[in-house]
């Protein structure tokens, strides 16, 4: 994971995915970050959006959809483009997504596809990705999908947070504590790679902030749906 992206070959990009989600794969089936909960609160939100009309979901960094699939199946949207930077990802994808009408999938950086779009949706989600952008790529987000959001549409998010107070160096603190002494059944050398993975590329901001961000954004309304140790599910209204 160290070289260059543009020096990786296909070969190489597929092997770094499989390794990756070899180590999710084992994260989730733990629950180890709360995916049962967190995607029951999903699934519950689609099925209320659903129950008012047909919708569309944009979807950024979807990974290969496993978790939301299930929601979207639940609650079939009238269109969803889901966005990540792995071809590999979006080939799992399909298998996950097949059976749904209006799929469509880009090989794009997130904040690229929404900043550039000129649909508007009446959902944008993101699960688990937004902390990895720095405060001003979060809030270059939070416009962009402010002007991609259809009246009363919602820009869903799943994601960490530091609590009120709490510096990025304490909060990586409890969280590397936490994968270290509760993710119990990962190798210890996933463990070593998740860690400092962790600690190079995690940004996460606090509730405060993100409200503060939305509002700055024309997004009239933050609601914490769910909250499960330092895992929340977050709703911002247009």
């Amino acid at each position: 994971m160290s070289l260059p992206a543009q020096s990786l070959t296909q070969d190489d990009n597929t092997a770094l995915f499989r390794k990756a989600w070899t180590l999710y794969d084992t994260i989730t089936e733990r629950n180890y970050m709360f995916h049962r909960e967190i995607y029951a609160h999903i699934a519950d939100l689609l099925r209320q959006r659903r129950q008012s009309g047909s919708y569309t979901v944009l979807d950024l960094g979807c990974g290969n959809a496993r978790f939301l699939a299930p929601c979207l199946h639940a609650a079939p949207p009238a269109a969803y483009i889901g966005v990540d930077l792995s071809a590999t990802a979006l080939e799992e994808a399909l298998g996950h997504l097949r059976g749904l009408a209006g799929i469509t999938l880009q090989q794009q950086d997130l904040l690229q596809a929404v900043t550039g779009s000129e649909s508007t949706f009446d959902i944008i989600f993101t699960g688990f990705a937004v902390h990895h952008l720095d405060s001003a790529a979060k809030q270059q987000l939070f416009h962009a999908c402010a002007r991609r959001l259809a009246p009363g549409g919602q820009f869903i998010m799943v994601d960490v947070l530091r609590e009120e107070g709490q510096s990025r160096e304490q909060y990586l603190e409890g969280y590397l504590n936490f994968m270290r002494t509760q993710w119990t059944e990962v190798l210890p050398e996933h463990i070593d790679e998740a860690c400092a993975h962790v600690a190079a590329y995690d940004f996460p901001e606090t509730l405060a902030e993100l409200t503060r961000m939305a509002k700055q954004a024309t997004l009239s309304q933050t609601r914490l749906i769910s909250r499960h140790a330092q895992h929340h599910v977050l709703r911002f209204t247009a």
